[in-house]
């Protein structure tokens, strides 16, 4: 048997067709243009003061940068460096726009503007050292520039999503801290002013919860979303256990069509729900809502939680059948305790959708004695309400849900992937 021998005149390795010279000038050109734009939004929002990033400028420094860093062999590309290249595109976005970067004269908000150059700077060198490691100042192969592109729509992403996110909830809070006379001189004026003292400046928050008895709402709402994740539960538990672990007639139909309920839109369901509820009493109570919700939510518990009692070993549970145990004591003793993770994600999703539900809460509900939160902050949708109360009203809506998704994250990640795999 005889071994090829690779000819002396035919290269090895793959062809490298791609210029990494230019490719790294364009990202450097777009990152540039994209995060002077981001800096500029911001500076207008924190200031109050309109700014026009000047893209052109910001876009020619870029593409200087993503030069540099692809001229400079990855393993040097130091702190140092990465300093000097900082430096060098606020040197060159201020001389192209004429010291101008955001076209106001520097006097004007000056340590805004200096600290959104300087924060944009280390945000550019930072993303074009992160996404091009692999590329260099020569040609590339195919492998390194798609490697180099895929990390820069990754960045370009989470920077999108972070920014759509980040946005809204800073134009709720900064409305929330205005008074009436500064929303009608200047609506756009999204600047924070701490001359006012501290009082003045949470004087939406106080009349929420004074005048506007939002305390009452938010203690409604916890226990309507507590008792709905205690009800969903309850039922949960024994079907997602049935669906996974007992055979019985219609158990694949069960298990493949629990989901069904929500390809009917809910305003579907709410319209034979208030003419039923009206007849039997239930409408405009709380009661009418602990019962709506778990319905609404039980679905999608039970999917979840036998995809996770699905992963529970068997051998287990035959373990505790062995040892005397009835169904249901395995179910308490041992099931139940390895499936922690799961109910506390679970627990959480269904609060999470009790506590931000609107629709039935709209229908159902006429007494402001028995509003909901999010029932509560439409109510404060009126001309006759001052526009601070209401995003107020918003910011005490979201902010206690998102504190609470916070601290519990890592049980809601470990719950919802735990049951992945069998076995």
């Amino acid at each position: 048997m005889s071994t090829a021998i690779p000819s002396p005149h035919r290269s090895i390795d793959p062809p490298r067709p791609y210029p990494g010279a230019v490719i790294a000038g364009v990202l450097g050109f777009l990152w540039g243009a994209v995060l002077h734009l981001v800096g500029g939004v911001a500076v207008t929002l924190i200031t109050g003061v309109p700014m026009a990033p000047a893209l052109g400028a910001a876009a020619v420094g870029g593409a200087v940068a993503g030069v540099a860093v692809a001229w400079r062999e990855p393993a040097l590309r130091s702190g140092t460096f990465r300093a000097i290249l900082a430096v060098l595109w606020i040197a060159v976005t201020l001389a192209v726009a004429f010291g101008a970067p955001y076209s106001q004269p520097l006097e004007t908000a000056t340590l805004w503007q200096a600290l959104a150059l300087v924060l944009t700077a280390v945000a550019l060198v930072a993303t074009l050292t992160g996404t091009m490691r692999t590329l260099a100042f020569g040609r590339q192969s195919r492998r390194s520039v798609e490697h180099t592109l895929a990390a820069s729509l990754g960045v370009f992403g989470h920077l999108f999503f972070a920014v759509i996110v980040i946005l809204p909830f800073y134009v709720l809070l900064m409305t929330s801290l205005k008074t009436q006379q500064a929303l009608m001189a200047n609506p756009l004026d999204l600047s924070v002013d701490l001359s006012q003292g501290i009082g003045n400046l949470f004087s939406s928050y106080v009349e929420l919860f004074t005048t506007y008895d939002f305390g009452r709402y938010m203690l409604i709402s916890f226990t309507v979303s507590t008792l709905t994740v205690i009800v969903c539960l309850a039922f949960a538990v024994p079907g997602a256990y049935a669906v996974a672990r007992l055979n019985f007639p219609g158990r694949q139909i069960l298990s493949r069509s629990v989901l069904l309920i929500y390809l009917v839109p809910a305003i579907v369901l709410v319209i034979p729900l208030y003419a039923v509820f009206s007849q039997l009493g239930l409408r405009n109570t709380v009661l009418g809502l602990i019962i709506v919700y778990p319905a609404t939510t039980l679905p999608v518990a039970i999917y979840m939680l036998s995809g996770y009692f699905r992963g529970v070993p068997h051998e287990l549970e035959e373990a505790g059948l062995m040892d005397g145990l009835s169904r249901l004591g395995v179910v308490r003793r041992i099931t139940l305790p390895l499936s922690l993770p799961a109910l506390a994600s679970v627990g959480l999703y269904v609060f999470m959708i009790a506590w931000n539900e609107f629709l039935f809460a709209f229908m159902f509900l006429d007494d402001p004695k028995i509003f909901t939160l999010s029932r509560a902050v439409v109510s404060l949708n009126s001309s006759e309400v001052p526009r601070q109360y209401l995003m107020a009203g918003a910011v005490v809506t979201t902010i206690p849900i998102l504190f609470l998704f916070l601290l519990a994250e890592r049980f809601m990640v470990k719950g919802l992937t735990a049951g992945g795999v069998k076995g």
